[in-house]
């Protein structure tokens, strides 16, 4: 029963990464049309925060896994790969230029990666989506 649903044991840590990129990309495409880049970056993350505000737990325990387990973080590469084609084809879309859509797209998964690894070594009361607004005003001192 359990491998009509996964092809392996492993597949059961990515189970619901298509729901996490098409969330994101349906708030990436859905932010208001004059919206800059980063603004429909940060509107696709907050997003995503809203889809583990119940699932700490859970992250934390599918988090561990994976850094302990080469194949795993593979996998995650992989996954955070393709949010970032995913992210660079809905700016596209939106009429960003291919490099800046590239590189805002590099730059929101990176704040998403970072993010989600302070939020789950965090305190127990962190919320994701502060966590995430805390990084993204990081990136701006980076660049001020």
């Amino acid at each position: 029963m359990f491998f009509r649903h996964f092809a392996d044991k492993r597949e059961v840590l990515f189970a619901g990464s298509e729901e996490l990129q098409r969330r994101m990309v349906d708030a990436l495409t859905g932010a208001p049309r004059g919206a800059e880049p980063m603004d429909a970056i940060t509107i696709a993350l907050l997003a995503a925060a809203e889809l583990f505000a119940d699932r700490r737990d859970h992250s934390r325990r599918r988090q561990a896994v994976i850094a302990a387990t080469p194949e795993l973080r593979e996998r995650e590469f992989i996954k955070m790969a393709s949010l970032v084609t995913a992210f660079t084809e809905a700016l596209r879309q939106r009429g960003v230029g291919p490099a800046t859509a590239s590189l805002a797209a590099e730059t929101g998964i990176a704040v998403f990666r970072v993010s989600f690894e302070r939020w789950v070594a965090g305190p127990e009361d962190a919320d994701l989506a502060d966590v995430m607004r805390g990084t993204l005003a990081d990136l701006s001192e980076l660049t001020a």
